[in-house]
């Protein structure tokens, strides 16, 4: 497992390179669901180049990745989770504030996850056998700490809406922050600069995520407390294990 994790960080390593080195080019950029639903030329090329890299590697391994309608069971095989550009929004408007994420499932279980803060060049790893690290630096156990000293990450239109009563929820902490990523905003939760995240994401946002938050005492629930599916967008909270009771009486 220890040559997969560490092929694995030099893929995520390779695809930020690969688009650091293209962001400046004209992009060609595409909606899906709606005009806040974008795609990029890039992020199709950067999800192609890991997955032919992973291909060559591992030919027998499967995939579930965002664009081009990859996907596969993570319960059947060795299955890897893509995602080229998690934060595509703000990779069109700010060319900052973007993270590629990368995990791996075997029968369901999670082995590893990555996130790479592109523009940051910090790569968040680990999960599963794996202590989890910020670039070398190993992140900590998550430990109590008073609420209403800490701030929560939320998805912006959960937090107008008031979905599950998230604004009063949050309306008891010190305050919120809307980062316009999954990925970024979960590392922030790994690293302990948020308590939890709240949002509505697929698969490949979470998957990385929850791999790693497992390893520090984190959980990723949807808001009605079940196990994500793994194959829909869905309602999602990523918060500290030990918190989760109380959490769970004030959001729902």
């Amino acid at each position: 497992m220890e040559s997969k994790f560490l092929f694995a960080q030099e893929v995520i390593r390779e695809a930020g390179a690969f688009i650091k080195d293209r962001m400046s080019q004209a992009l060609i950029i595409e909606e899906k669901s709606d005009e806040t639903d974008l795609v990029t030329s890039l992020d199709k090329q950067c999800q192609e180049l890991m997955i032919q890299a992973i291909k060559k590697a591992y030919p027998e391994d499967h995939f579930l990745a965002e664009e081009n309608d990859v996907t596969h069971p993570i319960a059947e095989g060795n299955v890897w989770v893509l995602d080229p550009i998690d934060g595509t929004v703000n990779f069109i408007a700010q060319r900052d504030h973007f993270a590629i994420m990368i995990a791996y499932y075997e029968n369901g279980v999670g082995q590893f996850g990555l996130i790479l803060d592109v523009m940051q060049d910090i790569l968040y790893h680990g999960g599963g056998q794996f202590d989890v690290y910020a670039n070398t630096t190993k992140l900590e156990h998550y430990h109590h700490r008073d609420f209403k000293r800490c701030l929560v990450g939320v998805n912006a239109q959960m937090y107008l809406e008031n979905t599950a009563g998230i604004r009063d929820f949050t309306s008891l902490a010190l305050g919120i922050r809307v980062y316009g990523g999954a990925g970024i905003s979960m590392t922030q939760v790994i690293s302990g600069k948020l308590l939890a995240y709240f949002s509505n994401i697929a698969p490949w946002d979470y998957a990385a995520a929850s791999i790693m938050g497992e390893k520090l005492g984190y959980c990723l629930l949807t808001i009605e407390g079940e196990k994500p599916d793994f194959l829909t967008r869905q309602q999602v909270m990523f918060v500290p294990t030990e918190e989760l009771s109380f959490i769970q009486k004030l959001v729902n």
